[in-house]
């Protein structure tokens, strides 16, 4: 059965579907970067509010400033912006329609109609998914990078922006000479105190065309920060087919693990719905809470992903069956990541390196090493980099950090272990590969690259450590190293 409004209420009765009138829902929340990650994270916790009959004026307006989103823009809309959600857990699986978002606008140059939804003095919220290298942060420095070409144009365009950004200010320059205040600014997105960044982004580029404006926006605009964590697959044939299964023709279905936590200050300019009923954590110590997961388990996908990949390992779940890889991510996790992650209330480190391990090795997860190891450029210098720091500080262990660092730089080389191509995988794919080829025969040109190590080039500990693994690899194989640095051998 197609899904669309007229058709939800027929829907299989294993199937949960929104109980309220989608109708009679205003807007309340612009969400820009419309993935599966929001629709199974930020729009089911709207949707579950819903459910109980509360937050009605808080539905969500979908955006985007990616030409590349016009088939999920489509197909989104063709289908009354419902989605499907499966929950696939060993225990069972279970699906239901969530439908808190009601529009998606158009995309188009110049983002007049993302520009013009969020002039809208209903929308007190504008969230972001716009993946953790879409903040236009200097790696090395961490300030904005104003000489990036889409800033630039933005500095230019004012008025016809590129950029999510650009599309920000140009709306709240609108809304504060009309009088309709401002509206929170709130990143979804993995990257340590996210709505300081984010900050830094709005405010840079308003700075940059209206430094009253910029001025106004840093002292009433809300930017707070958070941290989200479920684990969603990318859609393909075999998610839509298990949509099909269920009696249920979804163009754009989301699979999911059986977790999800959000933690986020309670710092909203012009409100919010009343996340914290249905599970959101709101508290002054976000970042605890982020730094524990950014490190447990996005630091953690990093240590898995490459070397699957380059063992043709195909997910998540199948890396961590391999008996070397799961030795790697233990060790590594326990011994070199685990010291520098605070407890929060109710979890120790090790506690929830546990449940990491447990969420990875869900089998029903088709999560891909492709997919977890895309954009690598930004994932290592925002998750395991920061690890490396803090260890080289307190005079700790490195060694399996350096060697989930060598792993990467063979995986850039664009081939894995038997041969085969890696097809691009990363925004900087190009110079990462040429750059990793040339690491072969001189391991230190790789931390050369200062956008992503900084001065890590200059600690010979590390430098020392990373040279011996990236021999290692490319002398030995993959195996060798992890079965030298496990003290373990491959149980086939």
């Amino acid at each position: 059965m197609k899904l669309t409004n007229d058709t939800v209420a027929s829907l299989p009765d294993t199937v949960q579907r929104p109980q309220y009138d989608r109708a009679t829902l205003r807007p309340g929340i612009v969400h820009i970067g419309l993935g599966n990650f929001h629709r199974a994270h930020q729009a089911w916790y709207l949707h579950r509010l819903m459910q109980m009959g509360r937050a009605l004026d808080w539905a969500i307006i979908g955006a985007s400033v990616r030409a590349n989103d016009i088939a999920m823009h489509d197909k989104l809309k063709t289908q009354d912006c419902l989605t499907t959600l499966i929950e696939l857990d060993p225990a069972g699986t279970s699906a239901e329609v969530i439908g808190s978002m009601i529009d998606y606008v158009p995309i188009e140059d110049g983002n007049g109609p993302l520009i013009n939804a969020l002039t809208n003095p209903a929308i007190r919220i504008a969230s972001l998914t716009v993946t953790e290298s879409g903040y236009f942060v200097d790696s090395a420095t961490g300030a904005l990078d104003l000489g990036h070409p889409d800033l630039q144009f933005d500095v230019a365009n004012p008025a016809k922006p590129s950029t999510v950004f650009g599309a920000i200010v140009a709306a709240l320059k609108i809304r504060r000479a009309a009088g309709s205040g401002p509206f929170t600014v709130q990143s979804c997105d993995n990257l340590q105190g996210n709505g300081n960044i984010t900050r830094q982004a709005v405010v840079g580029l308003a700075k940059q065309t209206d430094p009253k404006l910029a001025v106004w926006i840093d002292e009433t605009v809300s930017f707070p920060n958070s941290m989200v964590d479920c684990i969603v697959p990318a859609t393909g044939p075999t998610e839509i087919a298990r949509a099909q299964a269920l009696g249920i023709e979804d163009m754009a279905p989301v699979t999911h693990e059986n977790y999800r936590q959000w933690v986020m200050e309670d710092d909203f300019c012009a409100g919010r719905p009343d996340w914290d009923l249905v599970g959101a954590t709101l508290t002054e110590t976000v970042h605890d809470h982020e730094k524990m997961k950014m490190r447990v388990l996005n630091a953690g996908h990093q240590v898995v992903a490459n070397v699957g990949e380059l063992l043709s390992v195909e997910t998540i779940a199948d890396s961590l069956k391999h008996s070397l890889i799961a030795a790697f991510f233990h060790k590594v996790q326990h011994e070199e990541i685990a010291p520098y992650v605070k407890p929060v209330p109710g979890m120790s480190p090790s506690n929830y390196v546990a449940l990491i391990e447990k969420r990875f090795a869900n089998p029903y997860i088709l999560d891909t090493t492709r997919r977890v190891a895309f954009d690598g450029s930004s994932r290592h210098p925002g998750f395991v980099l920061p690890i490396l720091r803090d260890a080289l500080e307190a005079g700790g262990e490195i060694q399996g950090l350096a060697l989930v660092e060598a792993l990467w730089a063979r995986m850039c080389a664009g081939t894995r272990q038997d041969g085969t191509e890696i097809a691009p995988n990363d925004p900087q794919w190009g110079s990462l590969v040429k750059t990793a080829l040339a690491a072969r025969d001189d391991p230190r040109c790789w931390l050369k690259q200062q956008q992503i190590y900084g001065d890590l080039d200059q600690n010979a500990l590390f430098v020392s450590a990373f040279e011996v693994w990236l021999s290692e690899i490319w002398e030995n194989g993959c195996e060798a190293a992890l079965t030298k640095y496990t003290g373990q051998t491959a149980v086939k």
